[in-house]
């Protein structure tokens, strides 16, 4: 029989949440209201839920999972770094931020699955130069993803138009410039490799 946990329906199903006016929440599976707490406590645990308004039937379950993050933050639960959330912000109507998505979900998905490999090499060679080993694959990712947005910008591909044009008379052999959807593939080329980096530190401790 499939574990309800806490949610009243099993892990593999999606939860339906509907929120209403008063902003209270309501679980449709457990038949009960719940809290944002109560969610977060469903995502830590892996459990798929969706939240609708109960009025329009609108589909809220981003704005609900930012309201979580929010909740967290202002109780001292410090996750996101200030420069971090300034540069967030800066993404927001940038011609970068339909790219921008796709890298923090790929990011973040390969952390994850190392996450547990991190914590057993912090532990074996200790805090401070576990850290300083992974940071320097941080370093190189945010290397990584500054030329990845160089490649994408607009601004970028005029300078390339027009520094290709000469050349193309010069040398009309010359090799082409690697189209922009080869950004992405180089990004999950070097998340690979700095994942397989992470193993050989892991397998060391």
């Amino acid at each position: 029989m499939a574990s309800t946990q806490d949610t009243g329906a099993p892990q593999d199903e999606r939860v339906v949440i509907k929120k209403y006016a008063n902003r209270r929440l309501y679980n449709t599976a457990s038949s009960s209201y719940v809290t944002l707490e109560h969610l977060a406590d469903m995502v830590k645990k892996g459990v798929d839920f969706v939240v609708y308004d109960a009025k329009t039937n609108e589909d809220i379950t981003r704005t609900v999972l930012t309201q979580i993050i929010f909740e967290e933050e202002s109780q001292g639960q410090s996750l996101l770094p200030i420069q971090f959330l300034r540069q967030l912000i800066g993404f927001y109507g940038n011609s970068m931020q339909a790219f921008l998505p796709s890298y923090l979900e790929l990011s973040l998905a390969t952390f994850t699955q190392q996450q547990e490999q991190l914590r057993n090499q912090l532990a074996a060679i200790g805090h401070t130069a576990g850290m300083g080993a992974y940071e320097d694959q941080v370093r190189q990712n945010l290397a990584l993803f500054d030329r990845a947005m160089k490649m994408f910008s607009p601004f970028n591909f005029a300078k390339m138009g027009e520094a290709a044009a000469p050349a193309a008379a010069a040398a009309p052999a010359a090799k082409p410039e690697p189209p922009p959807e080869d950004a992405m593939a180089e990004l999950r080329k070097r998340m690979e490799e700095m994942q397989a980096q992470i193993e050989k530190l892991a397998s060391k401790s």
